[in-house]
């Protein structure tokens, strides 16, 4: 196996996606059940394709843009097998010039720090993805500390979602699935207690907005991505906070293939976001995030 290294040439893109779902792996295999898949759908009315990782390895080439891969592995909690971190890491070798892999790890396994460990020392993964109204966890708990202390001596990003998801949304008792774990207040202690761990808050974390931001202002190692919403629908909140005082921590993401990068942008020309702030956010304070370029 070949481990990943970046070789992302900064001067040739212009964004970096820090969101972006891969959904089916090579063998037709996907990421969700087939119920959860088709209520997402509804949810974001959109029936589009799932492209595989090479497709969108593509995709965002012929875009000018990078962009940060993963799956979420939630077994546990689905009762569902998850795609391979490590295959999605072995096609972003494949894709070195655009692709960026995180891996995923179900936290309530037994031997998630192990599998986490194997994914940074044999793939090369730069982070890890964590859903924890997915995947069923509240990731204040301890007991996950020592997966978030291999993350940290590995100089690795641990991504989290937060706020309201369109996972499970419509179903029955939503799936079962308990929004309150997406809470970005339950990632407070978290940074405080890991102080070199950088964090990624995902989504406009509605309706916890103003819990992101004050966990964001007051945790240094924090940082906002804007993906899953179009960009006219953010709060003003956050609009003011990624134009002044967080705007070397505020970060571009899609949601691919759900939202997809051409729509984020087209809508962000909307919004009050400063166009001198914008190239951070699209991808300077990324390059900063991942190490590339340096």
């Amino acid at each position: 196996m070949t481990r990943y290294e970046p070789a992302i040439d900064l001067d040739a893109i212009d964004a970096i996606d820090m969101h972006v779902h891969i959904e089916v792996d090579g063998h037709g295999h996907a990421s969700l059940p087939d119920d959860l898949a088709d209520a997402a759908s509804t949810y974001f009315a959109t029936d589009g394709p799932r492209p595989d990782l090479d497709s969108i390895a593509t995709y965002y080439r012929e875009r000018r843009m990078a962009a940060v891969v993963f799956t979420v592995d939630a077994e546990t909690q689905l009762g569902h097998a998850p795609l391979s971190s490590a295959e999605i890491a072995e096609g972003a070798v494949r894709n070195s010039d655009v692709l960026v892999p995180f891996g995923s790890v179900d936290p309530r396994r037994a031997d998630a720090v192990d599998r986490a460990r194997r994914l940074i020392e044999d793939s090369g993964v730069r982070g890890f993805k964590f859903h924890p109204t997915v995947q069923g966890f509240d990731p204040s708990e301890e007991r996950y500390y020592s997966l978030y202390a291999a993350i940290q001596d590995a100089g690795a990003v641990a991504l989290f979602h937060t706020g309201q998801t369109g996972i499970g949304a419509g179903m029955r008792g939503g799936r079962g699935f308990r929004l309150a774990l997406s809470n970005p207040m339950l990632l407070d202690g978290v940074a405080a207690d890991f102080p070199d761990l950088q964090i990624v808050m995902a989504h406009p974390s509605v309706p916890w907005q103003e819990e992101a931001l004050s966990v964001a202002t007051h945790k240094h190692n924090t940082w906002i991505d804007l993906s899953g919403w179009s960009p006219k629908y953010f709060p003003d909140s956050l609009v003011r906070a990624a134009n002044s005082y967080l705007k070397r921590r505020v970060l571009f993401g899609s949601d691919f293939p759900l939202l997809t990068p051409d729509r984020w942008r087209r809508d962000v020309e909307t919004t009050a976001l400063k166009s001198e702030i914008m190239p951070g956010i699209l991808k300077d304070n990324a390059a900063r995030l991942l190490g590339i370029g340096r």
